[in-house]
């Protein structure tokens, strides 16, 4: 049931959207969901669920959803081992966690359909890819979004959940659209396998009992299981961390994925040691994604009514596997403030500027902190690619990113409220 004098529309079906939509929902806000493609589906492979996001799934209420979907009766996700990706294979570091260090690999298309069937589908839209964002020539306290069907739809409250390329972002920096995407020097071949696939290819590093990160100079590869351990979720990283983000981009209408051939993804790791070249040689249609980030950094997520989200914000590289999980925590803080009792069409623009006082500073240390992480496990750390190194460079990397309590920030976020007179 409604409880609100206001409506919101959601631009972006993906994990983040549609989070923010059953979160929302559940809490009383009327809310519309517009997804440009034909029904909801994710493309790519694995998601890593870290013990904050798992944190979130289960305030919003819907992670036993989301485990029965990646077929786990319980949060399994450990740390990782970094292990060389050169010949032996030394074990260069376990990162010690704490008893609470829990999360979940999970396919990124199951995760969707957890979360469909909490949906109500009629605020779902689809064939909606958003253009543009505008303000209402009738009411300037609402807002028109302009589809590519021709068709637009008015609001008063706009989240953009839209992804990297952004049509509500621009709407919120003033800027043309594109305008803050940059690529990353980072390449990811991806694939998944089937653990039994890649035990009788000769692999003798256990993949199941916790991610893995081989690394090396340049290059390093993140594998972690999925599907009750059965299958392994593969992203094989090939940096150029010499050069600025920003500095180098794609030809003009290249593509960000493709279908490459096995050679181009072995030749790129020639050289590297045996469980390296066989866990490759099992991916047999590897796709190569040319990962692009937010760059520069925004200045602010929203404006007026009007609010960014998950990648839309802050899209980053996915080296501390923590990106889905900041959309998460945006989605989860957007319902509770949008939701909140004192919440109404008159204070809105002062909600979202709590949402934004309390997510970019978070939201951009992670994206930061994953910059760095790539850099330590490609050898461009301080310390270098010796256990020693490894260890001195990457310890305590997760713990702000999966320590942090939400609960404080909510309250950061209540108390600015209150002190600027607009909650009592």
């Amino acid at each position: 049931m409604t409880s609100k004098d206001f409506k919101v529309a959601i631009v972006g079906g993906g994990v983040c959207g549609l989070t923010c939509a059953v979160a929302l929902a559940r809490s009383g806000v009327s809310v519309e969901l517009f997804e440009a493609a034909p029904k909801f589906e994710e493309i790519g492979a694995g998601i890593g669920v870290g013990p904050n996001a798992a944190r979130v799934l289960r305030d919003i209420g819907v992670l036993d959803e989301v485990l029965a979907k990646a077929g786990e009766s319980q949060l399994n996700q450990r740390t990782f081992r970094f292990i060389s990706g050169l010949e032996g294979h030394e074990v260069l570091f376990e990162y010690p966690g704490r008893p609470d260090d829990s999360g979940l690999g999970i396919h990124r298309a199951s995760f969707l359909e957890a979360l469909v069937g909490l949906l109500d589908p009629s605020i779902a839209h689809f064939h909606k890819r958003c253009t543009t964002v505008n303000v209402s020539p009738e009411n300037p306290a609402r807002y028109i979004l302009h589809f590519t069907d021709g068709t637009t739809h008015e609001t008063d409250v706009v989240l953009g959940a839209d992804g990297i390329k952004s049509a509500v972002r621009a709407a919120v920096t003033s800027e043309p659209p594109g305008s803050r995407v940059a690529f990353s020097n980072t390449v990811a071949y991806r694939g998944l396998v089937p653990w039994k696939t890649l035990q009788e290819a000769g692999v003798k590093t256990d993949l199941t009992r916790r991610p893995v990160s081989f690394v090396g100079p340049d290059k390093h590869l993140i594998l972690f299981p999925i599907k009750n351990d059965e299958v392994i979720n593969i992203v094989a990283f090939v940096a150029d961390h010499h050069i600025p983000i920003g500095s180098a981009n794609l030809a003009p209408g290249a593509p960000w994925v493709s279908e490459v051939s096995q050679e181009e993804l072995q030749k790129a790791y020639e050289g590297w040691g045996p469980d390296v070249v066989n866990i490759l040689k099992c991916i047999e249609k590897p796709s190569k994604w040319s990962i692009h980030v937010v760059y520069p950094l925004l200045e602010t997520y929203t404006k007026g009514r009007i609010a960014l989200l998950g990648d839309a914000a802050h899209g980053m590289l996915p080296h501390l596997g923590a990106g889905a999980g900041q959309g998460l925590e945006d989605a989860w803080a957007l319902a509770r403030l949008l939701s909140h009792p004192q919440t109404n069409a008159s204070n809105i623009e002062s909600v979202l500027e709590s949402y934004n006082r309390i997510r970019l500073p978070r939201s951009q240390m992670v994206w930061k902190g994953s910059e760095r992480a790539g850099e330590i496990y490609d050898g461009c750390g301080k310390h270098g690619l010796s256990a020693e190194g490894i260890q001195t460079d990457g310890d305590g990397q997760w713990s702000p990113v999966w320590h942090h309590d939400m609960n404080d920030d909510m309250q950061t976020a209540l108390q600015w409220l209150k002190d600027t007179g607009v909650f009592s």
